[in-house]
């Protein structure tokens, strides 16, 4: 399939074409694919380009260097979370995040969800929201069309089950939930473990709200924007209470589980209201 950088507007066209036609001319790269912010109505002239580039091979970081040519700071071969590089364009002065990821590792990832239904800890459908809400610049043979297709098919109510089943008893039912995890950080004085337990507990927390409306998980930016935008069943004061409890934090006293727990209610009466309460 020809370049088509035509989703990317003003200055930041330029920057997509080159990559695109830097990492098309590889011939174990299937796909190049704008991703990210630019890609829904929440971003902004501030936000950087996500590129994902889909290989079958590995590609050689010298060749990967190459793409960055012309950078004011850039870093090559990041290899923290999804292999990676990042740098900030020299011409237009806009940030470039490029993910390389293989062709089967993302359609396995879509295996574990769609064939499987195999719930995560948090974030359990991210990776198939990404596939289903980017745009191919660079399309070798129709295989990111074909990827994107098979992502477009109903959300299965076998995954929406799992992620419940999966993240609702370590909210505060279990004896290791994060409500006891928190309760102990508190007593021990321990600000770090605390706000460790609010992430994780809000991690469980948005993934059981996405899996009770059915839509894949945007991932962790923006997500108090994201719920109301993407789904009809929300918990009642959904965003005035999570932004409590985050403020409350820095008290570290029983204020702080007062807000988590008026949060993890909320859910409860969404869950019984949609009878999804696990057993």
């Amino acid at each position: 399939m020809a370049l088509d950088p035509s989703s990317v507007g003003g200055p930041a066209r330029a920057l997509a074409s080159r990559i695109a036609s830097h990492y098309s001319a590889i011939p174990t790269v299937e796909a190049v694919v704008l991703s990210g912010s630019r890609t829904n109505s929440l971003g902004d002239n501030k936000s950087d380009i996500d590129f994902y580039i889909y290989s079958r091979e590995p590609i050689a970081l010298e060749t990967r260097t190459v793409a960055a040519a012309g950078a004011t700071r850039a870093e090559i071969g990041n290899e923290f979370w999804e292999p990676g590089d990042e740098w900030v364009d020299g011409v237009t002065g806009i940030s470039a995040d490029i993910m390389f990821r293989n062709t089967r590792w993302i359609e396995e990832q879509l295996d574990r969800v769609l064939r499987f239904h195999q719930a995560s800890i948090g974030y359990t459908t991210c990776f198939w929201y990404n596939v289903l809400h980017s745009d191919p610049l660079f399309d070798r043979t129709g295989w990111f069309r074909a990827l994107q297709e098979r992502a477009r098919a109903p959300y299965p109510p076998e995954l929406q089950i799992a992620i419940i089943r999966k993240n609702y008893p370590i909210l505060r039912r279990n004896m290791s939930s994060y409500i006891h995890q928190m309760e102990l950080a508190i007593k021990r004085g321990d600000p770090v473990s605390l706000n460790h337990r609010v992430t994780a507990l809000l991690a469980s927390y948005f993934d059981i709200v996405f899996a009770v409306n059915r839509d894949p998980h945007p991932g962790e930016k923006r997500l108090l924007q994201f719920v109301p935008k993407l789904c009809a069943k929300v918990p009642a004061d959904f965003s005035r209470g999570i932004e409590e409890l985050l403020a409350s934090l820095p008290a570290m006293d029983g204020s702080v589980m007062q807000k988590a727990n008026v949060v993890m209610d909320g859910l409860d009466h969404l869950l019984a209201a949609e009878g999804m309460v696990p057993s």
